[in-house]
């Protein structure tokens, strides 16, 4: 049996049906970000950067896309003979089938694989964040404490508060109280879903909800609190740096905008913390002398002609000559024709926005979404063809 200090389990297996059409044919971890990257990337990264080389990607919904994508694991340094990423959809055991019925259950259904390594310590992180953490000295504060479990916090605005595991701690940063999405939160101290465990006591709580015809096998809603109730020690770990829960498309949308910022509020550009990807090879991105360029990030493959301010614009894309894209994302592929306007919205890969077309949210506020493939025709507004389009 091989041995490992610390097994990194990810989970990667959400639907994402809160973004709408973006998620239609794939999974939430490999939605498309910041022009180059895809979700996933950002968990996958903090884990070599953090040393942490045995990993596995619990998947679940519309997996062939993301398994595709991680593939062998060679972008992130993840293919390796010993450790290395490992993609671990629901599989049938025993002559039954079973899908993961929560997310203490997915980590459930793969003790076997955990067992393999015999880690001291068990990482169980989200697929769908955007955030930049060293594990390892998450790992080195939990070692110090004592505890059997650490808790990545967050201080998060008071009236979001209610979206998020809520908890209270003492002085010393025990945790005290934990409540999941409350509607009256006590606190604005929120999970960062980032768990690192002692594995055989883990284990042990797992096996414990598993047995439980009432638990809805969630580490927030059931295997935190029993685990709290119990006198276990569980520890906070304070962090400070940016975080996003891109669950929404509204929350995609921001945190997309946020990498166009002056300066920008999360920094892709670091060098001593690269995000890793698998990136396919296109031609340079070709701008006209027409073309009008602000504030906005324009990958390889794209042809621009037209305007293009405040906006996150992924390969192959084309802006043609009297179009304008501001405060948007568009996906790859996607194609803006002539005297179009894109306003406040999330085109999907390979949708087109024919000639004259106006993109935009009827609400201030909104974000209009359009559909991987979809075609928006001139004259047709949001909220109008809901199936093209839609106000999220």
């Amino acid at each position: 049996m091989r041995e490992t200090k610390c097994v990194a389990m990810i989970l990667a297996g959400g639907q994402g049906s809160r973004l709408g059409a973006l998620t239609k044919h794939i999974a939430k971890p490999a939605v498309p970000f910041g022009g180059k990257y895809r979700i996933i990337d950002f968990v996958l990264s903090n884990c070599t950067h953090s040393g942490i080389h045995t990993v596995g990607v619990l998947t679940q919904y519309q997996p062939l896309d993301l398994n595709t994508y991680i593939g062998s694991g060679q972008p992130w340094d993840l293919d390796r003979s010993r450790g290395g990423v490992y993609i671990l959809p629901p599989y049938q055991k025993m002559g039954a089938g079973e899908w993961y019925r929560g997310t203490a259950n997915a980590i459930y259904q793969n003790m076997g694989f955990i067992e393999r390594f015999n880690p001291r310590y068990v990482l169980v992180l989200s697929g769908d964040h955007i955030y930049k953490m060293h594990y390892g000295k998450m790992l080195d504060m939990h070692k110090s404490t004592g505890a059997a479990a650490t808790i990545a916090v967050i201080r998060v605005p008071i009236n979001e508060a209610s979206r998020f595991g809520i908890m209270s701690t003492d002085a010393a940063g025990r945790i005290t109280d934990f409540a999941e999405k409350p509607q009256k939160p006590k606190n604005d101290l929120a999970s960062m879903g980032v768990y690192v465990f002692d594995w055989q006591i883990l284990k042990k709580y797992l096996i414990l909800d598993e047995g439980n015809p009432q638990s809805q096998n969630d580490f927030g809603k059931n295997v935190i609190p029993q685990m709290l109730a119990a006198g276990e020690k569980l520890q906070a770990y304070n962090f400070d740096g940016y975080w996003k829960d891109v669950g929404t498309a509204k929350s995609l949308w921001e945190a997309n905008m946020d990498l166009v910022r002056t300066p920008p509020r999360f920094d892709l550009y670091d060098p001593d913390w690269t995000i890793f990807s698998r990136t396919t090879a296109q031609p340079p991105h070709f701008t006209a002398d027409s073309a009008r360029i602000s504030d906005s990030i324009v990958t390889e493959g794209c042809r621009i002609y037209g305007r293009v301010h405040e906006s996150v614009l992924f390969r192959g894309v084309t802006v043609s000559r009297g179009a304008r894209v501001c405060s948007s994302i568009v996906f790859p592929g996607a194609s803006i024709e002539a005297d179009a306007n894109v306003e406040n919205a999330i085109i999907g890969s390979g949708a087109r926005v024919r000639r004259g077309a106006d993109v935009r949210p009827e609400r201030e506020g909104e974000i209009c979404v359009v559909g991987d493939e979809a075609v928006v025709d001139a004259g047709i507004r949001s909220g109008t063809k809901r199936a093209a389009i839609g106000g999220i």
